[in-house]
């Protein structure tokens, strides 16, 4: 097995997540540090250490929707000590984390879940999962910015895909946006929103696929069905 899929089975992070770690020097296998990609291992005879603790392949899946306040960071570590979402999340042995990432001032739905696999799948660029947003703006969004917002737009050497934007209600001084992206890059809908001129004042999602987040309190957290993991792991 492939050291970063046995780090991610151990329910430590993704796969992608897990390369960077070994990258890093945070990965030892039998007492010795491994820092290049592709090494293989005997998940029955080799021991592998993260961050100096030893490390199992854990059998039990866990898959929990949570929704994310506003000032929490979906790291599982923060270099200026900032709330972590992983600390709303009790009476959970197992070691879990986000899949994907919503901004530091971003509220809304997110999944957490310690199953690598399915992790893995849902971040990959190839599969287009919509996620659904609703976003408070400032000023009033014309017709015209809105259909620049679905062709794309460059936020900086990068052109986002197709996208949609729905005018939902309007205030004196600024509107309510609906928001549905495929994308994940990072602050995404800030910047494309900052570049129109209309700079978000609140961000919330709402929705990945078929997946709602319902009437899900601020905070609260909830163990997904069993016929919404196996949505998930159909996608």
């Amino acid at each position: 097995m492939r050291l970063q899929k046995y780090i991610a089975m151990a329910g430590i992070a993704s796969r992608r997540k897990a390369e960077e770690y070994i990258k890093q020097g945070k990965v030892k296998v039998n007492g010795k540090i491994v820092t290049e990609m592709g090494v293989k291992i005997d998940p029955d005879k080799d021991e592998v250490y993260f961050n100096g603790k030893k490390v199992f392949i854990q059998d039990k899946k866990i898959y929990i929707m949570l929704n994310k306040p506003e000032g929490y960071v979906t790291t599982l570590s923060d270099e200026f000590n900032r709330p972590k979402v992983i600390d709303l999340i009790s009476g959970i042995d197992e070691r879990i984390y986000p899949i994907g990432r919503l901004d530091y001032n971003t509220s809304g739905l997110l999944l957490l879940t310690n199953d690598g696999d399915l992790t893995n799948k849902l971040t990959h660029p190839k599969n287009h999962i919509d996620k659904i947003y609703i976003a408070k703006i400032k000023g009033i969004i014309t017709a015209e910015k809105m259909k620049k917002f679905c062709s794309g737009i460059d936020i900086g050497g990068y052109i986002t895909a197709p996208a949609n934007i729905k005018l939902i209600e309007k205030y004196k001084k600024n509107c309510l946006v609906k928001i549905i992206i495929h994308e994940g890059k990072n602050r995404q809908i800030r910047r494309m929103m900052d570049i129109l001129g209309h700079p978000v004042i609140t961000l919330k999602r709402i929705a990945i696929g078929k997946l709602s987040l319902g009437n899900l309190k601020k905070g609260s957290w909830r163990y997904l069905s069993e016929k919404e993991v196996n949505y998930l792991k159909s996608i």
